[in-house]
């Protein structure tokens, strides 16, 4: 059974959305990278990460990768830099950084 029916969705008008948008599948969001909203990217530095994971807990987009319980990287395809993983990190060990060359 289809859940939603959105053939043609490219070519909707405004009067065929449904009201809040259409969300055709759930769990959807992986298929959505939303990487290239960012303008600045989390960067970290190893040497003063102690691996608290509290970046991976506050990531609203789960964009901090983990594996063995320790920090492994960031998904940057779908990390929109927030910056809240370098506000709650207690040792600075995430510095956003500049990607589109502006000041």
């Amino acid at each position: 059974m289809k859940k939603w029916d959105t053939t043609g969705i490219e070519n909707w008008g405004w009067k065929k959305q449904p009201l809040g948008a259409t969300i055709p599948t759930a769990g959807n969001a992986v298929d959505n990278k939303t990487g290239g909203w960012r303008t600045e990217r989390p960067v970290q530095d190893a040497e003063k990460c102690t691996n608290c994971l509290l970046c991976w807990i506050n990531c609203p987009d789960s964009s901090v990768r983990v594996k063995d319980e320790k920090w492994d990287g960031f998904d940057y395809e779908h990390c929109k830099g927030c910056g809240i993983c370098a506000k709650v990190c207690n040792v600075g060990a995430i510095t956003m950084i500049n990607e589109r060359g502006e000041e």
